[in-house]
């Protein structure tokens, strides 16, 4: 064969950080389809109810005085009322959104995504005055990288080496929010989510503990300072995912699903595989929390004439969830068996059901050790769980539940948004308040300056 013969060399395929970097980089409102755009605004207002119900966090004071100490100035909103510098502001409202587990997850992969996109989104936005449409996009981008770098990571892997998604790949939603709203062209947004990922950490070995929440504080800041850098000019790795040396496929995992990241991306949304919870508990005990109520509301069932309730969770479930204590607000959030039997007191599951005066409550203890039992069943799969309530009476009551209410499955509306929202913010915002917020979030491309939504948080308590 001549040289001339010869075929021409062919170029590389980009990496997934590139195509990654491409798609946010080019993502605009236009882009986005008419139905995604909608699940995004239910998506914003339901992290905005979060944030408001994160004020009763007990370390949210604590997480506060870390943000003041990192800068004094003004230029964004606290969701719980003030000012403060961008790192506080994404510091103070990502743990706000995760305070009192009640924001959205990513149940294949465990991975809660507002706190590190929604926060610095909103912190960028207010400061350059953006518009609502803006805020869409970035938001949309921030979710979209998040799912699709997470389900890449190769979670059973992943899970299996102790890391917990959140610390690891909330900085690439961050990072995609800030960037997008900061106007990265390809490159710089490449140099970003390979800053992000230097800062990617966050294990297992803090569950049970509020650290495993300052894992999204953490990561909303990260994904910050990584866009902010990354627009100065700052250069890091062209490719931190697939990267044969520290990338976070590899190093994270078994070499990972790159093509996760890459597949029907701007096509086939994965944000869409978001849940959004209902009530504030272990994002994995939503299909028991809604299996309970089921029971309570088609039999008016009272704790007073239960003589035994049995819990069925998987077993991966139930390791986590099935024997943990409820001695503190936080592990009262996460532990199956007090959870059952609080909604069989209270026919409720809301803040109030997690202060000392509830959980330490003798007849509720008792009730607790003596009657709910909590068992793994290996029939189960993910975060299905089956509930079996027998009455005083003799009656024996059953449901099942595979998907939990507000799953891709079983969303919850705009309207038990709004109603979750309503809850949250009670006692904090007037319900005009409430209903001014919704409807700006409802209409949310035809907002000119993301300050007029910020002012509303500015102003704070009633």
């Amino acid at each position: 064969m001549t040289a001339a013969a010869s075929p021409a060399p062919t170029a590389p395929l980009p990496g997934p950080t590139a195509v990654l970097s491409a798609f946010t980089a080019g993502l605009r409102p236009a882009h986005i389809p008419p139905r995604v755009r909608e699940r995004v605004k239910d998506i914003l207002l339901d992290t905005l109810a979060s944030a408001i119900a994160g004020r009763a966090g007990d370390e949210t004071a604590q997480i506060g005085a870390l943000a003041a100490a990192l800068g004094r100035s003004d230029e964004a909103t606290v969701l719980t009322g003030g000012g403060s510098s961008l790192a506080g502001a994404a510091l103070s409202n990502a743990y706000l959104v995760t305070a009192v587990t009640v924001c959205d997850v990513h149940r294949p992969t465990l991975f809660h995504t507002t706190p590190q996109v929604v926060p610095p989104a909103l912190a960028i936005a207010e400061r350059d005055g953006c518009s609502g449409a803006a805020l869409l996009a970035a938001i949309a981008a921030g979710l979209e990288v998040s799912v699709r770098v997470a389900r890449a990571m190769d979670y059973p892997e992943f899970r299996r080496r102790g890391w917990h998604s959140p610390g690891v790949v909330g900085p690439f939603g961050g990072a995609a929010a800030a960037g997008s709203l900061l106007g990265l062209d390809a490159a710089r947004q490449c140099h970003a989510f390979a800053l992000a990922g230097s800062q990617s950490a966050g294990t297992f070995a803090h569950w049970g503990t509020p650290t495993i929440k300052f894992h999204q504080a953490r990561g909303s800041l990260s994904g910050l300072m990584a866009a902010l850098l990354a627009a100065e000019g700052f250069r890091a790795s062209g490719e931190i995912l697939a990267h044969p040396d520290g990338g976070l496929f590899n190093a994270y995992s078994n070499g990972g699903l790159p093509a996760e990241v890459t597949g029907g991306l701007g096509e086939a949304w994965k944000l869409e595989e978001l849940a959004l919870r209902r009530w504030p508990a272990g994002s994995s005990l939503q299909a028991m929390i809604t299996a309970l109520f089921a029971l309570v509301e088609a039999h008016d069932v009272q704790a007073g004439g239960v003589e035994r309730v049995r819990i069925g969770l998987s077993p991966a479930v139930h390791e986590m969830h099935g024997a943990l204590p409820w001695t503190d607000k936080f592990k009262a959030l996460l532990s199956a068996p007090y959870i059952a039997s609080i909604i069989l007191h209270d026919r409720c599951c809301w803040l109030e059901q997690f202060l000392p005066g509830r959980y330490a409550d003798p007849s509720v203890d008792a009730f607790t050790r003596q009657r709910v039992q909590v068992e793994p069943d290996a029939s189960l799969a993910g975060n299905a769980a089956s509930v079996e309530i027998t009455m005083a009476d003799g009656r024996v009551l059953r449901e099942a539940r595979s998907e939990a209410l507000g799953d891709p499955g079983n969303p919850l509306d705009r309207a038990q948004i709004v109603a979750k929202l309503r809850e949250a913010a009670a006692g904090w915002f007037e319900d005009a308040t409430v209903e001014r917020l919704a409807a700006m979030v409802d209409r949310l491309e035809d907002l000119a300056d993301v300050r007029e939504l910020m002012a509303i948080f500015r102003a704070g308590q009633r």
